[in-house]
């Protein structure tokens, strides 16, 4: 997942004080007392605020002259920020995976459709890429990524700005996914099906993408529904 890249103490200030927002260790609208973070973690007071700013950015605090920072109400947290979606994940996995699932079963089919009428023969040779990294991938890293770069192409190649972001939703599903699914569920073979859905975009036949997608994302699913099971058996 393409998170925050900040490195040494910033980036660990940033990361503690954000799982906390997140988990509900700060209430919401409630005041940040930056001296006992600083006394707490034992950093600068200026470390503690440039945190505050990157996590500002992330919709999750704000800092005003007299008022001090505060947390921000839910509503106003900016949920597709990729940061966000990982803490999130850390204390409710399975919730998160359920709803990020369902945005992704309203937008890939309808993405895969729109990708059978607009794409290029530079989205047609990127999607085969990605599948000859399927084919070749010998570690459940190396196919996961395989796997991304697919779905990645199948946005880029609907032509739509917009529709490309939400791969920061593929993204967090099928890294939360594969750490499910991995040692507990023996997977298919995910060539042929990705293959299907990567012709029917070359053919231009858009109800056929739709159904191939939407196909993939209940396979999907019901993978990790099995390995839910199986996990709870142990």
């Amino acid at each position: 997942m393409s998170t925050y890249k900040g490195r040494g103490i910033h980036g660990q200030v940033v990361e503690t004080i954000g799982r906390r927002l997140v988990t509900g260790q700060f209430a919401e609208n409630g005041r940040i007392d930056l001296v006992e973070l600083e006394a707490e973690l034992q950093v600068s007071r200026t470390v503690v605020r440039e945190a505050l700013k990157v996590l500002a950015g992330k919709g999750l605090v704000d800092s005003r002259q007299k008022r001090g920072t505060v947390v921000r109400p839910r509503s106003e947290w900016n949920l597709l920020d990729p940061d966000v979606i990982s803490w999130e994940f850390e204390s409710r996995g399975s919730e998160m995976l359920g709803q990020l699932a369902e945005v992704r079963q309203m937008f890939e089919p309808a993405a895969a459709a729109l990708a059978a009428g607009r794409r290029t023969d530079a989205d047609l040779a990127e999607l085969e890429a990605a599948l000859e990294d399927m084919t070749a991938a010998r570690t459940p890293a190396e196919a996961a990524s395989a796997d991304l770069r697919f779905h990645r192409a199948v946005l880029a190649a609907t032509g739509n700005e917009l529709l490309v972001r939400m791969e920061v939703v593929i993204e967090s599903v099928l890294a939360e996914r594969d750490r499910i699914v991995h040692d507990v569920v023996t997977a298919d073979d995910p060539v042929p099906s990705h293959l299907a859905l990567l012709d029917a975009i070359r053919a231009g036949d858009g109800e056929a993408a739709r159904t191939r997608a939407l196909a993939l994302l209940d396979k999907s699913m019901a993978d990790v529904d099995r390995a839910a099971r199986l996990q709870g058996d142990r």
